[in-house]
Order: C-alpha cells, then sequence, then structure tokens
C-alpha cells in the first residue's frame, strides 16, 4: 500500500512540475469588460473614471457597487508552515498559494490573490494587512506556523472590518465537525454525551474545540493530547506553557473535567470519538487504543499525507466509522470543502467578519447536504459541486442573523445569486480552455 501511494505521489509530484514548467504560474488577470478600441479606455480609465472615484469618496459603501473589492480575497502567508515542507519561506510558498487561488476560484467563484508577506513579527504582518485591505473584501491567513497562527487570526479578526479566516484552523475544524455531525446520527449518539480525545494540538484541533463546544459539544468531555502527553492544569509544565502557548494553556484548563493523566493510553478508555491531527505516520494510533474505545468508536485520522493509523486497521481494532484527510479512502476530511462555499457567502453578503456560529451554520449545512449517508459518506465529495452556493446561501443568511452583513437577503436570494456567480464563473473555464459545454 505505502509503495503505491509513494509511486502515485511521485507522479503527482511530476506532473505538477510540468504544469508549473508549461504555464508559469496558474493564475492571471483578465478583463471582465469588452474593450473593442484604445478609445474605450476613456471610459475605463482616464478621464471618465474619475467621476466613479467621486461617487465612492462620497459614499464609502459604493466601493462594493463599483470596483472588484466585492469579489476579491487576499490569501495571505509567511511561508513557514507549508503543507509538509515546513517553513519554506515566501517564495517557495507561492506555487501553493497560486493553487489555493484557483479552488478558490472555480469552486467558489471567487477571485483569490495570493500575497506572500516578507514580515519579520507579528506586528509587521498585521500592519502589512491592515495596509493592503482597501481593495480586499475578505482575507484568508495560509500556512502560517502554530501558535503565532492564533495570535495573527485573533487579533486581525478584532482589528478588520472584513471577514479574516485561517483555514488551516477554521476550515478543519469546519468540516471536522460536520463529518462528526454525520457520524453521531450514523452510531445514535448524542453530541452532549460523547467523550473526544484530541490527539495533537495544534491549529486544527485548538480551532475544533472552539467550534465544537459552540456546535453544543461539552469541552469538559474532551481530552487533549500533544506531544508532552495528556494536557491538564497540574502538568508540570503548565507555567511554562501559558507564556509559550496561552491558547493550549486555556485548553489544558478548560478541558479533561476527570483529570485523566499519566500514560496516554489513559486517555481513549471508554472515549466515544479521536480526532487526531498529528504526526504522519501510521501506528501514530494505535490499534489498543481503540479497542479501548466506548461502543462504536469513530476515528478520524487527518494527518497527511499517511494518517496516523491505516483506515483497515482502525476497522480491524473495532473503529465504526473512520476518517482521514486522503482522498483514496471513503470519508476524506477536505476543508476544500469548506472555504470556497464560506467566502462566496460572506462576499455576498458583504459581511464584516465570521464567527463560530456562522461556522456551525457552515458545517451543519455540509452534513446536511448528504442525504444518503453511510458508514463510508458521511461528508460530501470534492466533485458535489452544487454543495458550494448551498453553503454559500447558509453562511451569507447567517451573517445576516448575526449583524455581521452590509446586504441583507432571504436565503433564498443569496442561493441564487451564488449559484449564478460560481455557474457563470465555470463557464467562463470551459470557454477559456474551450471545453464542451455538456455538464
Amino acid at each position: 500500500m505505502i509503495m503505491r501511494d509513494s509511486e502515485k505521489t511521485g507522479d503527482y509530484n511530476k506532473i505538477a512540475m510540468e504544469i508549473s514548467r508549461k504555464y508559469k504560474g496558474k493564475i492571471r488577470i483578465l478583463p471582465k469588460v469588452p474593450i473593442n478600441s484604445l478609445d474605450d479606455f476613456s471610459s475605463l480609465y482616464t478621464p471618465g473614471i474619475a467621476e466613479v472615484s467621486r461617487q465612492i469618496k462620497n459614499n464609502d459603501d459604493l466601493v462594493y457597487e463599483l470596483t472588484g473589492k466585492w469579489n476579491s480575497v487576499a490569501i495571505l502567508t509567511d511561508g513557514t508552515r507549508v503543507l509538509g515542507l515546513g517553513n519554506v519561506g515566501t517564495h517557495a510558498s507561492i506555487p501553493v498559494m497560486e493553487g489555493k487561488a484557483l479552488l478558490f476560484n472555480y469552486l467558489g467563484g471567487v477571485n483569490a490573490v495570493p500575497i506572500p508577506l516578507n514580515v519579520k513579527n507579528n506586528d509587521e504582518f498585521i500592519t502589512a494587512a491592515r495596509a493592503i485591505e482597501p481593495y480586499f473584501g475578505g482575507y484568508n491567513l495560509e500556512d502560517i506556523e502554530s501558535p503565532r497562527c492564533f495570535f495573527l487570526l485573533e487579533n486581525l479578526q478584532k482589528q478588520m472590518d472584513i471577514p479574516v479566516w485561517h483555514d488551516d484552523q477554521l476550515g478543519t475544524a469546519s468540516i471536522t465537525l460536520a463529518g462528526i455531525i454525520n457520524s453521531l446520527r450514523l452510531v445514535n449518539k448524542k453530541k452532549e454525551d460523547v467523550r473526544i480525545v484530541f490527539n495533537g494540538a495544534g491549529a486544527a484541533n485548538i480551532a475544533a474545540i472552539y467550534l465544537f463546544e459552540a456546535a453544543g459539544f461539552k469541552k469538559e468531555n474532551m481530552v487533549v493530547i500533544d506531544s508532552h502527553g495528556i494536557l491538564e492544569p497540574e502538568r508540570e509544565d503548565i507555567d511554562s506553557l501559558m507564556l509559550k502557548n496561552p491558547w493550549k494553556y486555556h485548553i489544558a484548563l478548560e478541558t479533561n473535567r476527570e483529570r485523566i493523566r499519566g500514560n496516554t493510553d489513559n486517555a481513549f478508555r471508554g472515549a466515544d470519538i479521536i480526532i487526531s491531527a498529528s504526526k504522519s505516520e501510521p501506528g501514530t494510533i494505535k490499534a489498543d487504543w481503540i479497542k479501548s474505545m466506548n461502543r462504536d468508536p469513530i476515528v478520524f485520522a487527518l494527518a497527511n499525507p499517511l494518517p496516523e493509523i491505516w483506515p483497515q486497521d482502525a476497522i480491524n481494532a473495532g473503529a465504526r466509522i473512520v476518517a482521514t484527510g486522503r482522498s483514496d479512502f471513503p470519508n476524506q476530511i477536505n476543508n476544500s470543502l469548506v472555504f470556497p462555499g464560506v467566502f462566496r457567502g460572506v462576499l455576498d453578503a458583504r459581511s464584516k467578519g465570521v464567527n463560530f456560529r456562522v461556522m456551525v451554520a457552515a458545517s451543519q449545512a455540509i452534513a446536511d447536504y448528504v442525504s444518503d449517508i453511510s458508514y463510508d459518506k458521511i461528508v460530501p465529495t470534492m466533485d458535489d459541486l452544487n454543495l458550494f452556493p448551498e453553503v454559500a446561501a447558509t453562511v451569507a443568511r447567517k451573517t445576516v442573523d448575526e449583524g455581521l452583513a452590509r446586504k441583507t437577503d432571504s436565503r433564498e436570494g443569496f442561493l441564487k445569486t451564488a449559484t449564478e456567480i460560481i455557474g457563470s464563473n465555470r463557464k467562463i473555464y470551459k470557454k477559456l480552455f474551450n471545453e464542451k459545454d455538456g455538464e
């Protein structure tokens, strides 16, 4: 199995290099308006365009009506945690950011611009982000190391008047919640009762803990494991943790009501769910841990490129439902199912922000979209293209209910808008690349 996987990865690597050499990038800027002659620039640029600027000066909200701000997102990164590569720097982050921009555009109809930032510290990152805000309707933070990512997300959300999203935290947490919602339906358990072990205390799992709490799960029924063992208030490194990683410190205080400590094995006894975002190595999750869990164990082994336990090994150990981050196994937990629809929604509502209640609504919409749930299908797949306008409509309407939206509409109205924008964008793709309009 591992050999086949490495061969497949080798093929993908080779194709990625060939595409990059041929196209020299994955995105480009094209005009939206027809240009028939140079005289058109008298209206598109000077002198005519001055009237548009005058109108916006008199009514700042018109920037959303008269410019591309309404549909533009910046993908901000410092290149410190790129995929499984680690700190590769800003230049090496560009291919990944371009790929992300392509997903934004194809799945959500969003114009996303990669912006790698050469910054030395958090203050410089925030200053740069604030400085370039005028053109963008939202920010997606990407591939930023932990715990820095927590600080940047928290502070930018407070300081900016547009939605700020960190996909490694919020996107992964949202699709994980969607998968757990449907898993609990299948095993007939209630969210208020289940005990969850979070294996790994990085960006995705810490965000998931707070999102799950917002969705009605009990934080005291959660146990968190990091590289040093079980988190609990009396662990010997708790004081240093308060200074180094206050987000993890607060998790240590707020979870693990039973004060489970000692050997890591202790955390799994009687647990209902494992959500693991840790070491990308099969065997990280032990079969014996699963055997010690409550009836119908749910195992999410989300590390990439290799899960913490192979799905069949987890099933052999008694797991009822298994999910991974990979497309070649059932139940892929992929944040690409989340962010295109979320951003389509917040942009259509011209939202000032996004909170956990909006995220819960997005997760619920994704879970509900799967009409034929089964042990091998707890979330949609990437080719369920109608998912994205549905998520967008739910998110947009929820921002209205939360008082975050500048533009109001019914869910049906937002659904129509999102469907038209995404559909129109895909037609452009087909024309641009001479594809047939058959689907």
